[in-house]
């Protein structure tokens, strides 16, 4: 086993927030890894490796820095396995991993490590016209409204209608379900990633099981790190993007929702990870790490997962269209209007967890990729034919979540982005604690009362949830926004901050 000096003897600084990772770090890389950092991140990253070295793992997972090393090693990857900021140990990919793989490469792999569980985990963010000072004197009552009205918590139930038939036309149509029903605006499609769905999803792929664990959670945000938030716009850093987007002034109330597929995406991967052990026996698929299993993109094994991935990614856009519905309700019965004459509208709803067939650039030829995004947001640049109309001369809003009781933000795409990070950025703040770690050295007790100090309103489902998702789990959120920012894969545009929290 390698001393921590050997190690770091692989490492190598390139820019102020760039580190590369060079081609021998472990066996078998075809291209090199890099990761973006700024001082304080870059820390958390090497005391990571530095206690792995003394066979202190992070909850069982391989340090962040391997696991990008790990992913630059599966075949048919192209350019480079990238870490971004809030980069840390997952299954298999690191979360905050992204790597592209070749469509046109026979040998070229898609894996489920590099989607992750929670398929279409992302971010929703609805502005109002409200202000600050209309919800400051009801925040507990209108965070106990949202609390009442949206499904919350592990065991939760979905209260929207929803029989075998409407699941499999939800899996099928994404978001064109939830408009026909009823539960979206037309505009919420257009400001959605894919446009709420993925054509390629076959519900059909999707097993009996996952379907059966899917069914009565629809609307619901489950547990962990996923909640919905009533916020205030704390900072504007980019007048022209922020108006853009409908944010006209400090103080403006917004309301952001992070949650994903549920079981039934989770049944998706798990299904898929048992397949594609078999089919990499009989592929002779070498990986540096079992957690990468994966098979050829155009193997039976491939397809099958990539479509069940876009019915279940379908199902996450679904998930999120009925929470929206639920909140407009919330917010209409609490001021006594109507949602449209708040002004609700959708700003973006972006994945963090997805693999999507795009067109890149790669050493001036364009060429076809998967692009697998874990932890990680898409982030194109201005002018590029995906996103909406009116984003094409801002780039495409990208939505990021702090940890509980702390700011997020909204960033916009970059032309530099595009070239350096196939158009990607950070999602989030990234885990500093284990969750176990957490639940030892942090009391429920004061995590709430520091909270209530901050202003804070805050429904939970589960004591235990409060202290797993406490700030100090996290990484500092402004330090990831603000590496991706001076990297210049990203750009600063909105900071907002919570005054409602909904949790599982």
């Amino acid at each position: 086993m390698r001393t921590y000096q050997d190690e770091l003897k692989y490492l190598e600084k390139i820019t102020p927030n760039c580190w590369k990772i060079k081609k021998d770090f472990v066996p078998n890389m075809k291209v090199e890894g890099f990761f973006y950092v700024n001082d304080n991140l870059e820390k958390l990253m090497f005391d990571e490796l530095k206690n792995s070295c003394h066979n202190k793992g992070f909850g069982g997972f391989l340090p962040g820095v391997k696991q990008i090393a790990n992913v630059a090693a599966l075949p048919g990857i192209v350019s480079k396995s990238i870490g971004l900021p809030d980069v840390h140990s997952g299954y298999g990919f690191a979360i905050g991993n992204m790597a592209a793989f070749d469509m046109n490469d026979p040998q070229a792999v898609v894996s489920p490590g590099g989607v992750g569980f929670d398929i279409n985990c992302g971010v929703r963010l609805l502005r109002t016209n409200l202000h600050e000072k209309d919800v400051v004197p009801v925040r507990e009552q209108l965070s106990q409204c949202l609390f009442d009205h949206i499904p919350v918590g592990v065991g939760s139930r979905g209260v929207i209608p929803m029989g075998a038939k409407d699941l499999e036309e939800a899996l099928e149509m994404g978001m064109d379900w939830s408009l026909r029903e009823g539960y979206a605006w037309a505009e919420d499609k257009e400001h959605c990633e894919e446009y709420g769905r993925m054509l390629q999803a076959d519900p059909s792929k999707v097993s009996s099981r996952a379907k059966k664990r899917g069914l009565p959670q629809l609307g619901t945000l489950g547990a962990g790190n996923h909640y919905a938030e009533i916020q205030v716009v704390d900072e504007i850093y980019d007048q022209f993007a922020a108006s853009k987007m409908g944010i006209e002034r400090l103080g403006q109330v917004c309301v952001m929702i992070h949650s994903g597929s549920r079981g039934l995406g989770h049944q998706v991967a798990t299904d898929a990870l048992v397949a594609m052990e078999r089919a990499m026996k009989r592929d002779q698929i070498v990986v540096n790490d079992r957690q990468l299993a994966c098979a050829r993109i155009h193997s039976q094994e491939g397809k099958d997962y990539l479509q069940g991935l876009a019915a279940a990614a379908n199902y996450a856009w679904v998930n999120r269209s009925s929470m929206t519905f639920l909140t407009r309700q919330a917010f209409g019965k609490m001021f006594q209007t109507t949602p449209d004459d708040l002004d609700m509208h959708v700003i973006y709803d972006v994945s963090h967890n997805i693999a999507k067939v795009e067109e890149h650039w790669i050493d001036g030829k364009q060429k076809t990729l998967l692009v697998h995004r874990k932890g990680s947001t898409r982030a194109f640049p201005p002018h590029h034919p995906l996103i909406p109309v009116d984003y094409q001369l801002t780039g495409q809003p990208v939505l990021i979540g702090g940890s509980m009781g702390t700011c997020s933000y909204v960033l916009t795409g970059t032309e530099q982005g595009m070239q350096e990070t196939f158009g990607t950025t950070c999602h989030g703040a990234g885990r500093a604690l284990s969750r176990a770690k957490s639940r030892r050295n942090l009391d429920y007790s004061t995590v709430l009362a520091a909270l209530e100090e901050k202003g804070i309103s805050i429904r939970v489902a589960s004591p235990k949830m409060v202290m797993e998702e406490a700030p100090e789990s996290y990484k500092n959120v402004t330090d990831v926004v603000n590496s991706c920012h001076a990297a210049g894969i990203s750009k600063k545009c909105i900071k907002l901050r919570p005054v409602g929290v909904i949790k599982g």
